[in-house]
C-alpha cells in the first residue's frame, strides 16, 4: 500500500484494533487486491487455525414463486394471478426432501415469494408435516417472509417466530437484506421492509434463542458507502446479540430483471468478500457464493477470507431465473476445496462438524 493512511490502517489492523467505516472505504477503494486478500486471510487463520473448509449437504426448496412485492432486482417472482405461479404441495416438498436425505442431506433451505393468501397456519402445517416424516434441519423464511406472515396473520413478530419455531423452524436465513441502507432499499424494493425492520426481526429471533445468517446482495444501484453501512449494521447487531452464525455476500444478477444493469465480475467479488472478512470481526464464518460465482472463483475466495463452501443445493431457482446456473454435487464441491489446499469437512447448520 502506497499511502501513509493505508499504512496506518494496516498497522492498526495487525495490532488487533477494530476498523471503522472510514477504514473500510479506504481499503475498498485504495488497497491492492493482494494486500486486501492477505488481511482477510490473516483473520481467517486466526479464527480457523486448521486447514479445513466446511460445507453442508442440503437443498433449496422454493415453496412458491408468487409474490406481490415485485422487487425490481428479482427475476424469480410471479405476480398473483399469473399462470406461471405455483405453490408446491406437501407431497412435492416431501419428495424433494426424500431425494436429499437419500443422498445424506441434513438441511433444507425453504424460502419463497410473499404469497398474499398464505397465513401462518400454512407454514405450521408444512413444518410439522416435514418433521413428522424426516429428521432434517429447517433453515427457512427470511425476515421479509416472517414480517409478511405476521402482518397477514395479525400477529406480532415475536409471536410469529415462537409459533413457527414450535412447529419446526430451526434457524432463519439472512435473505431479503439486499443492502441495509434505506436509500437503496427505496429504489430497488420500495414495498419491502426498512433496514430497521429487517434488523429487528433478526434481533427478535436472536433474543428467542434462534441462530440466523446474514447476507448482502451488492452490485445493483448502491454506492460503496452503502455496502460499508450494511456491514456496520450487521456488525453492530452481532455485538448486541451474537446470533449470526455466518455472513454470505453475493452479487446482483441482472438477467431478466426489471432493474437490469451489468453484472459485477470476479475481481469485485474477491475484493468484497475479503473486505467482509476484515470488517466483520465478530462473525466466525464467511461463506462462498459458488451459486453466483461458479466453482473456480469460489475456490479462489478460500484465499480471500472464506472458510465455508456453503451447500450442495440440489436445485436453485432464484439465481437461475436471472440467467446464472452453476451446479455442484458433493464430490465436485469437495474436489474444489481440496484443489485449494484445504480439507473438506461436513458441517451442520450451526457449523458443528458432522460425519
Amino acid at each position: 500500500m502506497a499511502s501513509g493512511k493505508l499504512r496506518e490502517i494496516t498497522e492498526r489492523f495487525y495490532s488487533g484494533a477494530r476498523l471503522g467505516p472510514e477504514d473500510g472505504l479506504s481499503l475498498y477503494g485504495d488497497a491492492g487486491l493482494a494486500e486486501l486478500a492477505e488481511m482477510a486471510d490473516w483473520v481467517r487463520w486466526r479464527k480457523h487455525p486448521q486447514p479445513v473448509v466446511t460445507y453442508i449437504v442440503g437443498r433449496n426448496i422454493n415453496y412458491t414463486n408468487v409474490c406481490w412485492v415485485r422487487c425490481s432486482f428479482c427475476a424469480f417472482f410471479c405476480p398473483p394471478g399469473a399462470s406461471e405461479g405455483y405453490i408446491l404441495s406437501h407431497e412435492e416438498i416431501l419428495d424433494k426432501i426424500r431425494e436429499m436425505t437419500d443422498a445424506g442431506g441434513i438441511e433444507i433451505l425453504i424460502q419463497g415469494g410473499l404469497h398474499p393468501k398464505l397465513r401462518i397456519e400454512y407454514f405450521e402445517d408444512l413444518f410439522r408435516t416435514i418433521k413428522q416424516h424426516f429428521k432434517v434441519h429447517i433453515h427457512g423464511l427470511s425476515p421479509t417472509e416472517i414480517l409478511h406472515i405476521a402482518h397477514g396473520s395479525r400477529l406480532t413478530v415475536p409471536r410469529t417466530i415462537e409459533r413457527l419455531r414450535a412447529a419446526g423452524l430451526d434457524t432463519i436465513p439472512g435473505a431479503g437484506g439486499e443492502i441495509l441502507a434505506d436509500e437503496v432499499r427505496r429504489k430497488i424494493a420500495p414495498h419491502k421492509e426498512t433496514t430497521g425492520e429487517w434488523l429487528d426481526v433478526m434481533r427478535t429471533a436472536h433474543s428467542l434463542g434462534m441462530r440466523t445468517t446474514a447476507t448482502m446482495m451488492y452490485g445493483s444501484v448502491e454506492r460503496t458507502e452503502h455496502r460499508i453501512e450494511h456491514l456496520m449494521r450487521v456488525r453492530e447487531l452481532q455485538d448486541e446479540t451474537g446470533g449470526f452464525t455466518a455472513f454470505i455476500p453475493w452479487n446482483y444478477q441482472p438477467g431478466g430483471t426489471e432493474l437490469g444493469g451489468t453484472k459485477t465480475g470476479a475481481e469485485e467479488y474477491l475484493r468484497m468478500v475479503a473486505l467482509c472478512r476484515v470488517l466483520l470481526d465478530n462473525i466466525d464464518n464467511i461463506q462462498a457464493s459458488w451459486v453466483t460465482q461458479g466453482a473456480h472463483v469460489a475456490q479462489l475466495s478460500l484465499r480471500y477470507g472464506v472458510n465455508d463452501f456453503g451447500s450442495t443445493m440440489f436445485e436453485e431457482n432464484v439465481v437461475k431465473a436471472a440467467g446464472t446456473s452453476f451446479r455442484m454435487d458433493e464430490t465436485a464441491l469437495k474436489r474444489q476445496i481440496r484443489g485449494a489446499g484445504f480439507t473438506p469437512r461436513r458441517r451442520d447448520t450451526c457449523y458443528q462438524f458432522v460425519e
